[in-house]
């Protein structure tokens, strides 16, 4: 298993926050691997972007620009 840049008691919080009465070891990890995935998407759609732009980098807009396309709500 890999190191993860996400802590697990970061993932209970967000769970909790999101209204969860009780959460699950499993539920925690699986929601950190999705997440560690997307953000990993949306960091290298980010690097291309200012790389593009001819721009070593990367700013807030690169980040926003490429959370849009993993947006589905």
């Amino acid at each position: 298993m890999t190191a993860s840049e996400f802590g697990l008691s970061v993932m209970y919080r967000i769970l909790k926050k999101a209204g969860a009465e009780r959460v699950s070891d499993e539920s925690a990890i699986e929601l950190r691997r999705i997440l560690e995935e997307i953000g990993g998407s949306i960091a290298k759609s980010a690097v291309e972007m200012s790389v593009h732009a001819g721009r070593k980098t990367i700013r807030e807009e690169d980040v926003r620009l490429a959370s849009k396309q993993f947006a589905k709500f």
